[in-house]
Parts: structure tokens; sequence; C-alpha cells
């Protein structure tokens, strides 16, 4: 072999050389260059899963807080605007009330007076065989029959009392009440306004006190808690 022949195989050694090289170059730098992006798509994945964690977190504490706190205090907000309402046409519905000694009542049960009143003298009680002053009216009734408010005025008591049996107090204003005793199926409540002529409640048997009388209504008015005679409100 000459030297022109090895000096030629020499210069392909190293361009043999050279090119293994720059190919172990490349398959390094693409081995890096596939790694790097790898790690960092594995990065962006691990960095988008922890922030789906946080937004459903932070979903789901918003979805309870508007579909469970907030329909609620909406709730208690709206109830107490429709209490507010019902409250302010209940008073609006309930006119002043007024009565004076100028005031007229309409008669609250069906039949005639069987005990008038009387606080001047003693009048008989047929049941009880004795005399005793009367401060109020005793009026004939059916037991069932309605009983009707005999002038305007609010519910200021409903009591069991042992003589007049579940009677009912009515202010009629300017410290004038008006009593209905021996009731039954009282359709009235504490603090109802009740107009002339509605229904109060019916008509019961009599108490041990009124047995011989038979059924009636025990009717009274005071002032500022006097009895006064019912008859001189007639028209």
């Amino acid at each position: 072999m000459n030297n022109k022949e090895t000096s030629s195989l020499k210069g392909k050694s190293a361009a043999i050389g050279m090119l293994l090289c720059f190919a172990a170059v490349i398959v390094m730098v693409g081995a890096f260059t596939v790694n790097n992006s790898k790690k960092q798509a594995q990065e962006e994945l691990a960095k988008i899963e922890e922030e789906k964690k946080i937004i459903t977190k932070e979903e789901i504490e918003e979805a309870s807080a508007e579909k469970i706190k907030l329909p609620e205090v909406e709730k208690h907000a709206e109830e107490k605007i429709v209490e507010e309402q019902a409250d302010n046409t209940i008073e609006s519905a309930a006119p002043t009330l007024w009565f004076d000694e100028n005031s007229t009542i309409s008669w609250p049960a069906s039949g005639a007076t069987l005990i008038g009143y009387s606080m001047d003298k003693t009048v008989y009680f047929p049941t009880l065989e004795q005399y005793k002053y009367n401060p109020g009216i005793v009026i004939e009734g059916k037991v069932g029959e309605p009983i009707k408010a005999a002038a305007p005025g609010t519910v200021k008591e409903i009591a069991d009392y042992p003589q007049t049996g579940t009677t009912v107090t009515l202010d009629m204003g300017n410290g004038y009440t008006t009593l209905y005793g021996q009731l039954k199926d009282v359709s009235v409540k504490m603090g109802d306004y009740v107009n002339t002529d509605e229904n109060i409640g019916c008509l019961n048997e009599p108490t041990k006190y009124y047995a011989v009388d038979g059924p009636n209504l025990y009717f009274e008015i005071r002032k500022n808690g006097e009895p006064v005679n019912p008859l001189d409100f007639m028209e």
C-alpha cells in the first residue's frame, strides 16, 4: 500500500468518525429534548390536575353555599316579609274601636229577656230560688243557635266560669266591654276583630245556675269594669 492510499484511508476514517460523533451528539440532544419535553409535559399535567382539584373544591363549596345556605336565607327573608305584610293587613283591616254612651247595639240572641239587668235592687233567680243583683241580662235561646256580636270589638278574653260557662269578652273601645256567656263551639280567638252581627259561637246547654231557666245567653256590658244596663244602648 502506497502513501497515497494510506492517506485516503485515514481521511475516510476521520470522516466516518466525525459523522459518528455528529450522530451521537444529535442522538444525545434528541434524547435530552425528549426527556425535557416529557418532564415538562408531566409537570404541566400535574399542575393541571392540582388546579382541577382546587377548582373542584372551590366549586363544591360555592355550590353548597348557593344551594343550601342562600336559599335558606332567602326563604327566611321571604317568610319575614310575608309575616310583616300579613300583620300590616290585619292592622289595616281592623278599624279603630269606638264605643260610648251614644252608641247602639244589636240583639245578640233569638229570644226575649228572662232576667233583666238590676243593680239597684235584687231580682228573683228561679234556679237558685233566691233574690240577687244581676249585672247583665239573661236572654232566652235555643241550644246550637249562633250568637252574634252586638257591637264591633276585638276578642279580649275567652274563659270558662262556673256560673256563665264558656264566656267570650270583647273590647269595644273607650273602656267598654261586652260579655257573652254560656257558649260552645267558639268561632273566634284572642285578638280577633269581630264586627256587628258576626258569629262568636253557638249557644250551649245552661249551667247548673240556670238549669230551670233553660238555654239562655248571659249578656253583659261593662264600662271600665263596672256593669251598665245593656238596654240603655238599644235603639
